[in-house]
């Protein structure tokens, strides 16, 4: 007698539908979602991957771990605080209230008083000249690049923009900024060399067909040595008497000068030196969303907001809505990450390498994002074996180290104080799974290949429960994003190169 075919026990698709899991499943993912996720266990099953009584199962386990969305929520223990790859500057708590009372009906172009049409993101608008007082206008749009393009474009299509050779800029997935400016059909007339450009070549290079004078900074490298360059106050006279704006481009978004960053430009310094319009994305040392913010004369402002491609390049209601809380509520976290406490650092990560039995060592974390290259931020890190870098990413929660020497390095900058619990539960499961926690609880990590003896040593934990180990949870440093893993992107480049 001819065996039944396994393939006729598959379940049927009304049957798995009508399960209560996946009717609750249901309320949050949509149809076409939760069926695609049945008909992938069957065909599993079908091709004989599983056994069709696994069919439910899976389909059950699949369906608790998705959400609406595939990006997932990370604890970044890398030490870069503005990190591209994991979503650069994370929203303060009055930014993210913002965003979720901004996703509904909102007056983002609305007068509630007249019931007319108003001025779209003037709250954002007004927060931006109030933080910045050097400016007489503001537009916002969606990024940096945008920005740049849409002040190209308005100033100098089918005209010269006049910029340094040494202010080249190639920013991530290789994109040139000159790419971007040309393709706004200006010509771009360079001037001076790749390390010492002067006065006299900008000059030189001035004609009637010049549209505006480009200052680019050179977020992303340095050059040293034999060098020279023109400031935007030593440009301005040659300005005025030509009757060409001066266009800033610095990059980072910092509002006004930081010590801790003395050679990263900010907005105001840029203004107040003469510049006519300063160009900056508002998710680098901001903290705020993404957005490309544009400040400077109220002639060039309202030129740029009439021109067409404003509209295309405008923002929506929530980035709108983050930033104008981003820059009237509370500090940042990119701020205080950037300016957190070393002691406090150094006891946070003694707390979690007494509770894993690893040891910490000195680590300096960075700003990221491109901004202040070669800044080390001085902190501490928790020294794990390399091994444990691929089950912390993907685990839950999932955490981002930086892998370093054969190790796998966790640093607490960027972590909330209020998750120091969560992540040592994770690196404890994570020590679990590649077997370096015996069934005591206490780990067993082996001496790291670096070999270190000078590292600091924190004392034995006794308790094996996070939540009592990790001490204080006062919140004291905000959620952020940091360095990676070496194969997670250009941030992960080692030693010390930041995009």
């Amino acid at each position: 007698m001819a065996q039944a075919d396994p393939r006729r026990r598959i379940p049927r698709t009304d049957r798995v539908l009508d399960l209560p899991e996946v009717v609750a499943a249901r309320e949050h993912l949509s149809e076409a979602t939760v069926r695609a996720l049945i008909q992938a266990a069957q065909e599993r099953a079908r091709a004989g991957e599983i056994a069709p009584e696994d069919v439910i199962p899976v389909v059950v386990e699949k369906l608790s771990a998705r959400s609406a969305t595939t990006l997932s929520p990370v604890l970044n223990a890398t030490g870069i605080v503005v990190h591209t790859n994991l979503g650069r500057a994370p929203l303060s708590p009055a930014a993210r209230q913002a965003v979720r009372d901004a996703a509904g009906y909102v007056d983002v172009e609305m007068d509630l008083v007249s019931g007319r049409r108003s001025r779209r993101g003037s709250g954002a608008r007004e927060a931006l000249l109030a933080a910045c007082p050097a400016a007489e206008d503001a537009l916002v749009v969606n990024n940096g690049a945008a920005a740049l393009v849409l002040a190209t474009t308005a100033l100098a299509a089918g005209r010269e923009v006049l910029i340094s050779r040494g202010e080249f800029v190639e920013i991530g997935a290789g994109f040139r900024l000159s790419d971007l400016m040309a393709s706004t059909g200006a010509v771009l007339r360079e001037v001076g060399t790749t390390n010492r450009t002067h006065l006299s070549d900008y000059e030189h290079g001035l004609s009637e067909r010049t549209g505006c004078i480009l200052k680019v900074h050179t977020s992303n490298f340095r050059v040293e040595g034999f060098t020279s360059a023109v400031g935007i106050a030593a440009l301005r006279p040659l300005a005025d008497r030509s009757g060409v704006p001066v266009v800033a481009d610095v990059g980072s978004g910092l509002l006004h000068h930081d010590p801790l960053l003395p050679d990263e430009p900010d907005l105001t310094t840029a203004l107040e030196a003469g510049a006519d319009l300063v160009i900056a994305s508002g998710d680098k040392l901001l903290g705020g969303p993404q957005t490309g913010l544009l400040l400077g004369s109220r002639q060039i402002i309202q030129k740029l907001a009439r021109h067409p491609l404003a509209r295309a390049v405008r923002c929506d209601k929530l980035a709108l809505a983050a930033l104008e809380a981003t820059l009237s509520g509370t500090t940042p976290p990119v701020t205080r990450y950037l300016h957190a406490d070393p002691t406090r650092l150094r006891e946070r990560a003694e707390r979690l390498a007494s509770l894993v039995g690893a040891r910490m060592v000195p680590h300096d974390g960075r700003v990221g994002g491109g901004a202040a290259p070669g800044v080390p931020l001085p902190g501490w890190a928790v020294e794990l074996p390399e091994s444990l870098a691929l089950p912390l990413r993907t685990g839950a929660p999932a955490v981002v180290a930086r892998v370093h020497d054969g190790s796998c390095l966790i640093d607490l900058r960027c972590i909330p104080e209020d998750d120091d619990g969560r992540l040592a539960a994770a690196v404890l499961d994570a020590l679990t799974e590649v077997g370096l926690r015996p069934p005591s609880g206490r780990s067993a990590i082996p001496t790291p290949p670096s070999g270190r003896s000078d590292a600091p040593t924190p004392s034995s934990g006794q308790s094996d429960r996070p939540s009592e180990l990790m001490g204080d949870q006062t919140d004291r440093s905000g959620d952020g994003a940091g360095r990676p893993d070496r194969a997670d992107g250009p941030e992960g480049r080692d030693p010390r190169v930041n995009s």
